[in-house]
């Protein structure tokens, strides 16, 4: 059983992002793992200040949800993170989220490609929602992914789903008429295969 938090960052309550984060999470309970989904709607998450008080032994100078949510992080085998996509990127509520790791982070005598810092050692899937499904429409978000999450931070990527054309971003969700949830329940049981 592992331990798996899904940091759903922005959307519509009920929207595109929030039901396929329903259905990742229904796969890995029926899989047997334990899952807490966290929406930055309801726990709100400043963008790093490039203080740098954590690298002098102090917490982060900012007091909000972020410091509730380091727990969590410890907590966690693997961290899902969850957008609908804006300006063709995560969403702004994410990005904060995951720039706030810097205080988390731990020196390193002996950085591991080039990095200055250490990081917890954790697995990471990405989910995506899009109004559009043009073959570059998750281009730069995945690069981001790619870049700040498993490349620098170390994470151990166990995949994504891109789920695009669903829908209209004037109108309603249609998420539910794409074969998406499906997709993200089975992505979910699978996430850790049985040995």
């Amino acid at each position: 059983m592992k331990h798996i938090l899904i940091v759903q960052g922005g959307g519509r309550p009920r929207g595109n992002t929030a039901q396929l984060v329903e259905h990742f999470a229904q796969g890995a309970r029926d899989a047997g793992h334990q899952v807490e989904t966290v929406s930055l709607l309801q726990v709100p998450v400043n963008g790093c200040l490039g203080c740098n008080a954590c690298r002098y032994g102090k917490p982060c100078v900012q007091k909000d949800g972020f410091q509730q949510l380091i727990p969590k992080i410890q907590w966690a085998d693997l961290l899902v993170l969850a957008s609908p996509l804006y300006f063709w990127t995560i969403s702004a509520k994410l990005k904060a989220f995951i720039e706030r790791f810097y205080c988390i982070a731990q020196p390193d005598d002996h950085p591991p490609l080039g990095r200055y810092e250490k990081y917890p050692e954790k697995d990471c899937a990405l989910l995506l929602t899009a109004a559009d499904n043009f073959f570059w429409t998750f281009e730069q978000a995945v690069a981001y992914y790619r870049f700040a999450l498993v490349r620098y931070i170390g994470f151990h990527d166990k995949g994504m789903l891109l789920a695009g054309g669903c829908g209209s971003t004037n109108g309603q969700q249609q998420i539910d008429k794409t074969n998406h949830l499906a997709e993200a329940y089975a992505f979910g049981k699978g996430i850790y295969p049985a040995e």
